[in-house]
């Protein structure tokens, strides 16, 4: 550089410097100013519904259990009470009638129920006698004008015992003897005089 000019070169290098500052910046602006837009323009924001946490997705309802059925009316099944014992017979009658409700009920399918016709094709009486715990201590025909009623009477009885206890006032603790009378309504039924209905025409 030659002497004695240092003040213009000086100024050539400002000016050039500013020159090509100047024509940089012409270029340089319309970048900044977009640099800067961008810098000024904050990034979108996440959508707070997206960013939130999802919440637990609900479980699956359960199906619902049938309930029991319950009747509001309903009444606990009664108790089985057991039948009273029957009463004691008060005299012998009493206690006729409660042998032959007992031979009745071991030979039902020749007792005849009903009213008994006014002509009895048979009649038994049977003579019995009975030892203090029911035992049949003897049985015989008293009378009788038919073989086979007779035999039917007798089985009946044998059948049934043994008999009720002949327990009722005014008796002693020994044996008992007394009637019973097979009415038969045909060759095979009959209904024993202590609980007979009275016949037909009566």
């Amino acid at each position: 550089m030659p002497p004695g000019c240092p003040g213009r070169m000086r100024r050539f290098s400002d000016e050039s410097i500013m020159k090509t500052f100047l024509h940089t910046g012409l270029v340089c602006l319309p970048l900044l100013a977009g640099l800067a837009g961008l810098a000024g323009c904050s990034p979108p924001r996440p959508d707070a519904a997206s960013s939130a946490p999802s919440a637990p997705a609900p479980a699956a309802a359960q199906p619902a259990q049938d309930a029991p059925a319950t009747t509001a009316d309903a009444t606990p099944p009664a108790e089985s009470i057991p039948a009273p014992p029957p009463r004691p017979p008060a005299n012998v009658d009493e206690y006729k009638a409660q042998v032959a409700r007992h031979v009745a009920a071991h030979d039902p399918e020749r007792v005849y129920t009903g009213t008994l016709p006014p002509l009895l094709p048979a009649i038994v009486v049977l003579r019995i006698t009975v030892d203090r715990d029911g035992g049949l201590d003897q049985v015989a025909v008293q009378r009788s004008r038919d073989p086979q009623a007779s035999a039917i009477a007798l089985a009946a009885l044998r059948r049934s015992a043994p008999l009720p206890p002949p327990r009722y006032p005014g008796r002693g603790h020994g044996k008992i003897t007394f009637f019973e009378t097979f009415l038969f309504a045909d060759a095979d039924r009959y209904q024993l005089r202590s609980l007979a209905e009275p016949q037909a025409g009566e």
